[in-house]
């Protein structure tokens, strides 16, 4: 079985095509012929050493990636969320060792599969799962409710794009930062206020909001800059595992989205707003499992709006 990986950390070069023993569903899983599998930040950490730590008490090669869409092709008959073999799905992987998204099979607990929206293809459905299930989970951290106001960081991004679209289903005020070039998008999106981003952007979202905005979801990794743009008594939520000190009774959470594996409820109700039209997909390029390299250093450039997709 073909899968992507790597044997020493690095730049992208050192991801090649390895080669992996087949594997089948067990108790309470499902294993889909994988389609595709989203690039992503977190795929790029894997690769180039920075959770070099946790992965060495496994022997390599590594694989990389959190986020597949595909086909299942084999299900144990213990199962309660009615998947069935034939059906197309997506779901969000929790990578260990060789147990990453971008492999050929994969075997998950079912209840980490969802059915994928009606009317994807399998790249578009790839870039949702993890993608959605953070700004899910960032949503449910800050606890706001319809008629608050969210400032939302890094909002051109996969994980700020749906955050916005989320929030906008429940009847929140979104104010978001954009470059020139990304206001239309942003907008386009559903913020209510985009302005313009920079190490500055607080003093913006301030000058929107003077007593400061109700919760604040930060995806461009801002951490202490933005945090003035804070209300007294707010919420704060990081995806990068930053915690702010302690600070005029904000609530200051870390997005963690592994806790929100196998939280089939969830992810499904994510495919149900992509059917219903308020999430959008966005695909920004494809690539086939040779030229994964190419995809990790075209996202570390910076500036890719949408996913970029390898198709096995």
């Amino acid at each position: 079985m073909r899968a992507v990986g790597l044997y020493v950390h690095g730049g992208p070069e050192v991801l090649e095509v390895v080669d992996l023993p087949e594997v089948h569903a067990g108790s309470g899983q499902v294993r889909i012929r994988v389609h595709a599998v989203a690039v992503n930040p977190t795929d790029t950490m894997a690769r180039n050493g920075s959770r070099a730590e946790q992965q060495k008490i496994d022997p390599p090669p590594y694989v990389p990636g959190m986020d597949v869409a595909g086909v299942v092709d084999e299900v144990d008959d213990d199962i309660s969320t009615n998947v069935a073999v034939g059906d197309a799905v997506m779901a969000m992987v929790v990578p260990n060792a060789s147990h990453g998204a971008y492999r050929e099979q994969i075997v998950l607990n079912a209840r980490s599969v969802v059915p994928a929206p009606a009317g994807t293809s399998h790249v578009e459905a790839c870039t949702l799962p993890m993608n959605g299930l953070t700004a899910r989970q960032s949503l449910d951290l800050l606890g706001l409710s319809s008629g608050q106001t969210l400032a939302v960081t890094g909002a051109a991004g996969a994980y700020g794009g749906y955050v916005i679209q989320l929030a906008k289903t429940e009847g929140l005020t979104v104010i978001a930062d954009a470059s020139e070039a990304d206001r239309e998008l942003v907008t386009d999106l559903g913020a209510d206020i985009v302005v313009r981003r920079g190490d500055d952007v607080a003093t913006r979202f301030r000058e929107h909001f003077s007593d400061g905005v109700d919760g604040l979801a930060d995806g461009a990794v801002q951490n202490e800059l933005v945090i003035p743009a804070v209300r007294d008594g707010g919420a704060f939520t990081s995806v990068r595992g930053f915690i702010g000190e302690p600070l005029r009774d904000i609530s200051f959470t870390a997005t963690m989205v592994r806790t929100y594996d196998g939280e089939f409820e969830k992810l499904d109700r994510l495919r149900q707003l992509v059917e219903s039209g308020s999430i959008t997909l966005r695909v920004a390029d494809t690539y086939t499992p040779e030229r994964a390299g190419e995809a990790h250093r075209r996202l570390e450039a910076g500036g890719t709006r949408g996913r970029l997709v390898i198709e096995f």
